[in-house]
């Protein structure tokens, strides 16, 4: 293989810096660097606001730093995410940057990729089974273990808590990691019996619709006397919470999110939605603009974890997160300028 991207992993517990080259592309891998480089970004979706907001910072950052940037959004489809990524190959990229739909179906992707000699940088969520060249993400199990960490502070003190879970996409890997941090914390308090899970189930695509199912179905089952729903993203609070409005138990019920989306930024400063998790948005977006350009230059970069993906440890670069409740709304996501004060506190 001609095509070689130095990773360099930094050792937290020594504080040593190992080098390790990672052999990458193949045949096509000798390809020139262009002075002005081309990244192209393939999307599983830009139905959600939040990846709106990921490609319009993405490609400004690309921009300003003298690249070019091709975008491409698969509406939530395997196939044609994969027809959007031999796209790009095709028009020559020098790295890709793909956010997966699902990140076993994606592992094609980066084989294709690498074979044409591009590296790929997974986006947020994590590409399994394949020889993947770096990844960047939030911490996700943290992510889980501040939603549950916020419900279990809310247990009644002399009883128990009765939980609805509503999980994510079954084809996202982060919603699998999600899960693990929600259970990091409340499996012993299940087993105490401090914690009690009347209703689970999975959110297709992570759609609302299929939340506010998951949770009419609870509701028809159990009735109204549940105190929390442990949903894992904005997207599928909201639509539990339109089946809470429905049994006029908005505001009465506490519900968990993620993402600071605006419409759950209101409904937390209304009272309809408990939390929400704030994964900053312009520093993911920031990050993997510098990462990508470094790819596609053939540049040495720092990882300071990797993650396991069912090959290989993938160099991996993890940014803080924040849990936002209606008493730090203000300090945190109006404050960094994610969302304006006016929009929030309509």
């Amino acid at each position: 293989m001609s095509a070689r991207i130095l990773l360099v992993l930094v050792s937290c517990a020594l504080s040593v810096i190992t080098g390790l080259v990672i052999a990458r592309g193949g045949a096509g891998g000798g390809k020139t660097v262009r002075q002005r480089p081309v990244i192209g970004l393939s999307m599983d979706t830009l139905k959600e606001e939040r990846w709106q907001v990921d490609r319009d910072l993405f490609t400004e950052k690309i921009k300003a730093a003298g690249a070019d940037v091709l975008v491409q959004s698969a509406n939530s489809n395997d196939a044609i995410q994969l027809q959007n990524v031999e796209s790009l190959i095709t028009q020559k990229v020098d790295a890709l940057v793909i956010i997966p739909h699902d990140g076993a179906a994606m592992a094609k992707a980066v084989k294709l990729a690498h074979q044409a000699g591009i590296p790929v940088l997974s986006y947020d969520r994590l590409i399994t089974d394949c020889d993947l060249d770096l990844y960047l993400t939030f911490d996700n199990v943290k992510v889980g273990e501040l939603q549950a960490k916020f419900l279990a502070e809310r247990i009644p003190a002399a009883g128990k808590l009765r939980l609805i879970r509503i999980y994510g996409a079954k084809t996202d890997n982060n919603a699998k990691l999600f899960k693990q941090g929600q259970d990091n914390v409340l499996q012993p308090l299940i087993a105490a019996g401090k914690v009690e899970v009347i209703f689970e189930d999975w959110a297709e695509d992570w759609k609302p619709e299929s939340a506010k199912k998951i949770t009419n179905a609870a509701i028809t089952k159990n009735g109204p006397n549940f105190d929390a729903i442990l949903a894992s993203n904005d997207g599928t609070a909201g639509g539990a919470i339109q089946a809470l409005m429905e049994e006029g138990l908005a505001g009465k019920i506490i519900v968990t999110g993620q993402d600071a989306d605006l419409a759950a930024c209101q409904r937390i400063a209304q009272g309809t939605q408990s939390m929400t998790v704030y994964k900053p948005i312009q520093s993911i977006a920031t990050k993997a603009a510098e990462l990508a350009l470094k790819l596609a230059q053939r540049k040495p970069l720092v990882a300071k974890d990797a993650i396991p993906n069912g090959q290989v440890e993938v160099p991996t670069v993890l940014l803080d997160i924040v849990s936002v409740t209606k008493e730090n709304l203000r300090e945190t996501v109006v404050k960094d300028g994610f969302r304006k004060e006016a929009d929030v506190f309509q």
